[in-house]
């Protein structure tokens, strides 16, 4: 079973002339009917499965795919697309007429007309046929003649992508050893807020199972109408030819079949060829190539993500010490893990997984990686270090509710949704410790890792992340069982020690007084509160008094500083003491979230029926009448109902459910959390299309507000979709 995981000979991703050719023959047959989505899917598969060594009538057939992928890009108005494919067929092939006519084609499309002019000539010093000379001399008197009209914009190169930067502040950090948490991080110097602290590449990253297909397999972003794929296996896909290069190495690319034309070309055409060849081989990278042992076989698409990392790991390991002239292949990461803490089973799993993982290695490298007791346990030990350090690579991307047409055209609602696109180790990002109040916050730019201060930090206290459990996102009592499952230890942070309003009311029920604002909790929630009272006065300078004062409106016996009135029971309001029947509560819960779930579906579908609107409504009322209204329940309720009055064009009802929502959340996360400006976005795009100038620009200054604090002046490169907050309405 491990040789058909490991053996090339047994791969399912190898490359196939004959699968080339038949994608090939579909892609042409829409083309020529007009089918252009259909034709670039076509002809995209043939790019994932042709062989590089094939001619096909003379010509490479990988090169002869780019060109017609360009072909197909040009009639979509992917102009710069269809330029990259024309310039990856001429990697290939430089004498390639047609890949200098398209070229030429994409630049006169993207106003480069002095490029365009060059690209033809070469086309036309470079085609045989007669016709093909006339068409070619067609084309450059249409582009001259627009020269004329147009009068020589200037030469831009479009191909070039801005950077952001954002300076690291020079704050110096220090990582230091408590008996709470082990080791962690601190500053040595007081730290504003929005200060970029850290910025970090990974020691080894992985991408998603589920994002294949749909995303680059090293930068991880969303792939665009021109995927790369690897010139080796039919697995791996790129957004551009440099990740493919990073993530493969130099020697798996294409290099041309000669340098030189053999055309007779003026000197101004001959440097213009060698100016461009070289920016398309100019690319050197010194890297290691992450992908090259998984090229062509099977395991790292069988095999778990995290397993596929270790892997990484291992091979960068040996690799580094390959080039220092060292043979240890024991991987000593130097990270904590919770191999003492599994239960006998996963721990079995563990040495199963390693023991496969480094046999499929074995097959690569040989004596290299040496199959042995002390090579097994070593990667048992790193795979559980991966269990509990690994963070997931979390992009931001954009979705859009779009409504019927209107003479104003069509309404939209813009969502922000996290994509987890990938795996990965930051060997420093790994000693920041855990709160599920954080006070810094991580995000991504493609696989780089940023830290940023979300609040003013003192010198000497904490730097702390969260692991992914938040105070309002879970209750206390699921945060700590995910804590404990997946990393092995038992919070203690602020939001599991300390009274807050955020776990009171997350999952709480209403006092059947309908004049009390107090909680009623159930039992699998009660035990942890109770936790945090014992003894609450000697907490209490800890707290913010905003904080205590909104526990008291809905848990005043909490309050008290004397009395047998501070034990949680279930089903007893904390502010009153009555009672409630739980169990009713529940069935009315239960059978709300049949409605609500329905309606959950068309949208996920895209669809809002009347009638499961108008039961949804009902169910709200019922939800209301069952849960504190601070319950979370509700606010996701709320949610769902402003997407589907969206869909259906009623964006007053839309806006009013986005507000009942959001001020829920702000109860449970706090004001400024990234969750309230991502709900933000939404509300903002509604009110867009409402053509409410000034509740947009409160909005607006509000998510800058926000974002700013989260991103920095990463903001752009993180939200280029809700530019159109900062348009005119």
């Amino acid at each position: 079973m491990v040789e058909d995981l490991a053996h090339t000979s047994t791969s399912l991703s190898f490359k196939n002339e004959e699968s080339a050719l038949e994608f090939k023959f579909k892609g042409n047959n829409c083309f020529s009917n007009g089918d252009n989505s259909n034709a670039l899917r076509f002809y995209t598969q043939a790019l994932r499965v042709a062989p590089r060594d094939v001619d096909v009538m003379g010509k490479n057939l990988v090169a002869i795919l780019y060109v017609n992928r360009a072909a197909v890009l040009q009639k979509m108005c992917l102009f710069l697309e269809s330029l990259r494919d024309c310039s990856r067929a001429l990697s290939i092939c430089t004498s390639y007429s047609k890949a200098w006519y398209r070229r030429g084609k994409a630049n006169s499309s993207l106003g480069n007309y002095d490029d365009a002019v060059r690209d033809l000539n070469v086309s036309l010093c470079m085609e045989h046929s007669l016709s093909g000379k006339q068409h070619i001399e067609g084309e450059l008197k249409l582009i001259l003649g627009q020269n004329i009209r147009e009068d020589f914009p200037p030469n831009v190169n479009k191909c070039k992508e801005s950077s952001v930067t954002d300076q690291l502040q020079g704050i110096r950090l220090q990582c230091v050893k408590t008996e709470m948490k082990g080791r962690g991080m601190v500053s040595l110097t007081d730290i504003p807020q929005a200060t970029l602290l850290h910025a970090e590449e990974p020691y080894a990253a992985i991408i998603s199972k589920n994002c294949r297909e749909s995303h680059c397999h090293f930068c991880f972003s969303e792939l665009p109408a021109d995927i790369v794929p690897c010139p080796s296996c039919s697995m791996a896909l790129y957004c551009s030819q440099l990740c493919q290069i990073h993530s493969g190495g130099k020697d798996q690319q294409f290099h041309t079949k000669n340098h030189g034309t053999g055309f007779d070309l003026s000197g101004d055409l001959e440097n213009y060829v060698a100016s461009v060849i070289k920016e398309i081989e100019g690319v050197n990278i010194k890297k290691f190539a992450e992908h090259k042992h998984e090229c062509g076989v099977n395991w790292p698409a069988a095999l778990p993500a995290e397993i596929v990392l270790a892997g990484r790991v291992i091979v960068k390991f040996i690799e580094q010490n390959r080039h220092s002239g060292k043979t240890s292949t024991i991987v000593n990461l130097d990270l904590c893990h919770n191999y003492l803490q599994l239960d006998p089973e996963s721990r079995l799993e563990l040495h199963i997984s390693s023991i496969v993982l480094l046999k499929c290695l074995h097959y690569f490298y040989g004596s290299d990686i040496p199959l042995n007791g002390n090579t097994i346990s070593q990667c048992v030990m790193l795979l559980s270090q991966i269990n509990v350090n690994s963070m997931a690579i979390v992009l931001v991307r954009s979705a859009d509710l779009v409504g019927p047409p209107s003479s104003a055209g069509n309404h939209t609602a813009s969502t922000v949704e996290q994509v987890r696109a990938g795996q990965a180790i930051y060997l420093a990002g790994s000693l920041y410790n855990h709160s599920c109040q954080p006070n810094i916050h991580t995000y991504f730019l493609s696989r780089t890792l940023y830290i940023r201060a979300i609040d003013f930090v003192a010198a000497g206290d904490p730097l702390e992340l969260s692991y992914g459990p938040q105070v309002g996102q879970w209750s206390c009592d699921k945060r700590q069982l995910s804590l404990k499952e997946q990393y092995a230890f038992v919070c203690s942070c602020t939001g599991c020690s300390q009274l807050n309003f955020s776990d009171l009311v997350i999952n709480s029920f209403r006092c059947l007084n309908q004049t009390c604002s107090g909680v009623v909790l159930d039992s699998s929630v009660t035990n942890y509160e109770q936790e945090k009272i014992n003894p609450f006065p000697c907490r209490l300078p800890q707290q913010v008094p905003l904080e205590l004062d909104d526990v008291k409106r809905v848990a005043r016996f909490l309050g008290e500083e004397t009395g047998s009135n501070r034990s949680i029971k279930p089903g007893f309001c904390l502010s009153c003491g009555n009672f409630c029947n739980l169990e009713a509560s529940n069935a009315v819960v239960k059978k709300t979230e049949i409605w609500i779930g329905r309606l959950q579906s068309l949208l996920d579908s895209g669809e809002c029926l009347a009638t499961t609107l108008s039961n949804a409504l009902r169910a709200l009322d019922s939800l209301k009448s069952a849960l504190h209204p601070y319950n979370k329940k509700v606010a996701e309720a709320e949610d769902y109902l402003a997407q589907a009055f969206c869909l259906i064009g009623d964006l007053q009802r839309s806006r009013d459910h986005c507000q009942a929502s959001i001020k829920i959340l702000e109860k449970l996360y706090g004001d400024d959390h990234i969750v309230i400006g991502n709900e933000m976005v939404k509300l903002a795009s509604i009110q867009l299309s409402l053509g409410e100038e000034h509740a947009v620009e409160e909005s607006r200054s509000r998510i800058n507000s926000i974002f700013s604090r989260h991103y920095g002046s990463h903001v752009d490169a993180m939200f280029p979709h809700v530019r159109f907050l900062k348009r005119d309405i």
